[in-house]
């Protein structure tokens, strides 16, 4: 089975914000599912962890699970995200086929 990794933005000014890209991307890592991959979804993985977990640790977990899928699906906005635009650099850095939703 072929690994889909969703990228795009988490961070946002409020709570409510963040929950908001958390929602975005489960909507995607979903249809992702359908379409018959194996979604890493980072959102997910670390949701609300904010304050418990380093972010550079986080980040470097994150660009393993890029260094290890199969495609990066790219979300909208995923421009303005600092961890997305590091994610897409590597994937391009390492060939991998993106996505852009």
């Amino acid at each position: 089975m072929k690994v889909a990794y969703i990228s795009g933005p988490y961070s946002a000014r409020t709570i409510s914000g963040v929950v908001k890209n958390i929602r975005a991307a489960e909507r995607v890592a979903v249809r992702w599912w359908h379409h018959g991959y194996a979604v890493l979804c980072a959102h997910m993985n670390t949701a609300l962890l904010d304050g418990e977990l380093d972010y550079e640790q986080i980040m470097e977990g994150d660009l393993e699970f890029v260094r290890r899928a199969d495609v990066i699906v790219m979300l909208p906005g995923w421009r303005r995200s600092v961890g997305a635009a590091r994610e897409h650099e590597l994937a391009e850095q390492l060939g991998k086929k993106i996505v852009y939703e």
